[in-house]
């Protein structure tokens, strides 16, 4: 059975890229697989656990590239090396340039901690998204997962799930809620419906 290969970008702890590995074992992302993560901290705990799953990995840092360009081009090399039809944003802490986004239109997909398009955009990132939910104060919170496009979090709106906000929540609580009760089940399940997607060619 063919499947899509997947690189997954990260930046953190890759707390989403394992929910990613999660569903990959279960079964339930089944046509795609994890060909690599690439990471723009050498020291991302998201390595850890690509090399925990057998995952192979590659650090693209500031230092060895330094621009935007250098990056994007450095990028580019090593998915195209590896065969990589879909990119996933998973707490990937660099905006892409449009030329890159429109080089893979249709093929690179983001999780964002809010129900678009409340809290996102430039700027919106981490916990900030959700100290201005807190002090905005919603009562509904959630995750999107969206394809990218030159418009950061501006892309087509693949899946959302809703998360309640409860009294005395904490920025730190809720983005764990959000991560548990949105984030790492819709991106699983949005990563699948995409490389179905792929592979039927829609």
């Amino acid at each position: 059975m063919r499947k899509i290969k997947i690189a997954v970008l990260v930046s953190g702890g890759g707390t989403n890229l394992q929910a990613l590995i999660d569903a990959q074992k279960a079964g339930s992302l089944l046509s795609g697989e994890i060909a690599l993560v690439v990471s723009t901290n050498p020291n991302a705990y998201a390595l850890k656990r690509a090399k925990s799953a057998e995952i192979a990995s590659v650090v693209i840092s500031k230092a060895e590239c330094p621009t935007q360009e250098e990056f994007e081009a450095r990028l580019c090399e090593v998915l195209q090396e590896r065969e990589i039809e879909l990119i996933v944003l998973a707490g990937f802490m660099r905006i892409l340039s449009s030329d890159f986004t429109k080089k893979f239109a249709g093929r690179i997909i983001n999780v964002h901690p809010s129900l678009i398009p409340s809290f996102c955009g430039k700027g919106f990132y981490g916990l900030k998204v959700h100290e201005s939910a807190l002090s905005y104060g919603v009562k509904l919170t959630g995750a999107t997962v969206h394809y990218v496009n030159e418009i950061p979090d501006g892309g087509e709106i693949i899946s959302q799930k809703a998360v309640e906000i409860f009294e005395g929540d904490t920025a730190e609580v809720l983005q764990r809620r959000v991560m548990e009760q949105a984030e790492w089940i819709i991106l699983p399940q949005a990563c699948e419906k995409v490389c179905k997607k792929l592979i039927n060619g829609d």
